[in-house]
């Protein structure tokens, strides 16, 4: 099969409709041992259940940081060429704006394909694709994701090797034009591990706690209705089987109208009707017990997925200083995994300029920087101004060493 006709098959994705989902679902002793039961759970998980969803796309927008291509001298440090828009730099560029075509067959660049790489990262602990370049050999053409549900690994005589499998192309990927990374890959995982494989049974309770307030909060607000009637007195003169009859209408239709009886609506019984329900002693109680228990939850998906939950809104009283402790360590994440994507990056850079006949090295920055932490940086900078007038002023540096050290911080 040649590579665009691969690059056709590849990019078809099954969709996650409620009309597919039994089929999507459906155990297989194949797809269990091949992993790809597994992805189409945590598929299914990330579209269905918003904290799981909220989760994914945290991850994936707090990496996908914006970021560019600099050019290295032969020791490894970027050049200064880079100023000056050099040839090298101006060849990434143009690579970086073009590299990935989508379906309408406009061309989008990195900055769109970093979101979906992320996401798929994420979600099915592996991104892969294979890189074209064009027909007359000048250059990178484009890179074509592989849908990561069609590949599974196996085991030969040389180690674990990544394989296509589409249900009717099977094709080994240890060649030179495909490129895939990995998530927290290990010797037991080699082909990565999703960030979602802790917390398939933590969702399932869950979304059953929330299906169970809703039975449980449906009767107005309270956990379940109980209706006492009590039979009006019988008649002078009436006969039993009167006195039954009467009574069972009169039950049957107080039965009716509670039945019909919608939410906003307010039953009009005689007195001899009292409306009690069954559950706690107060609303309050209800409530307070079920959101301390889908709190409880929703930090174990948090956790499991490794975000603070208080990236998703779910800050319980935590101080500005505390808040700021715990996004430093999810940055620091963040950068462990952008560091493997950037080589990925390199990788094609690379390879595009090596076949322009460039002889040089390109290494991909991210640039994880926040405003809200320009104030900070801000003070920083100004303290570090304010020790190096004091050092010369004190007699400890001379001019010309204050002035380079100046020069650095500009």
């Amino acid at each position: 099969m040649s590579i665009t006709h691969l690059a056709t098959a590849v990019k078809q994705k099954p969709s996650l409709t409620t009309d597919n989902l039994n089929r999507m679902l459906a155990l297989s002793r194949d797809d269990l041992q091949s992993g790809r039961y597994r992805r189409q759970l945590y598929r299914f998980l990330a579209d269905q259940i918003p904290i799981i969803s909220s989760c994914i796309w945290t991850w994936a927008r707090l990496s996908s940081a914006p970021g560019k291509f600099v050019i290295l001298s032969p020791d490894g440090q970027p050049t200064v060429d880079n100023e000056n828009g050099s040839r090298p730099l101006r060849r990434l560029d143009q690579l970086s704006e073009r590299i990935l075509k989508v379906t309408n067959g406009h061309r989008m660049g990195v900055a769109t394909m970093l979101p979906d790489l992320f996401s798929s990262l994420y979600r099915d602990g592996i991104f892969g694709g294979f890189l074209t370049i064009l027909p007359d050999g000048s250059g990178v053409d484009q890179f074509v994701p592989v849908d990561a549900i069609h590949l599974r690994g196996e085991q030969t005589s040389q180690g674990p090797r990544l394989l296509y499998d589409n249900g009717e192309v099977t094709l080994p990927l240890d060649r030179a034009d495909f490129k895939y990374v990995a998530l927290t890959n290990t010797i037991s995982e080699p082909f990565g591990r999703s960030i979602l494989h802790p917390i398939p049974f933590i969702a399932y309770i869950e979304q059953q706690l929330i299906r169970d307030l809703q039975r449980a909060q449906h009767n107005a607000g309270y956990s379940r209705l109980h209706v006492k009637i009590t039979p009006p007195e019988r008649m002078a003169g009436e006969s039993d089987n009167a006195y039954t009859e009467r009574i069972n209408r009169y039950f049957d239709s107080t039965v009716s109208m509670i039945r019909e009886c919608e939410v906003d609506d307010n039953p009009v019984t005689w007195d001899n009707v009292t409306i009690d329900y069954i559950g706690p002693e107060t609303a309050r109680g209800v409530t307070n017990s079920w959101f301390i228990n889908h709190r409880a939850l929703i930090e174990d998906i948090c956790a499991g997925t490794n975000l603070a939950p208080f990236l998703l809104g779910y800050s319980y009283g935590a101080t500005t200083t505390w808040s700021d402790f715990k996004f430093d360590i999810v940055m620091r994440q963040v950068r462990s995994v952008q560091a493997q994507v950037a080589n990925f990056l390199e990788w094609i850079g690379n390879i595009e300029l090596a076949l322009a006949g460039i002889d040089c090295k390109c290494r991909f920055e991210f640039d994880n920087s926040f405003a809200y932490q320009a104030a900070d940086q801000i003070g920083i900078e100004s303290k570090r101004v304010d020790n190096l007038l004091r050092l010369f002023q004190a007699g400890l540096i001379e001019e010309s060493v204050a002035r380079e050290r100046a020069c650095r911080m500009i």
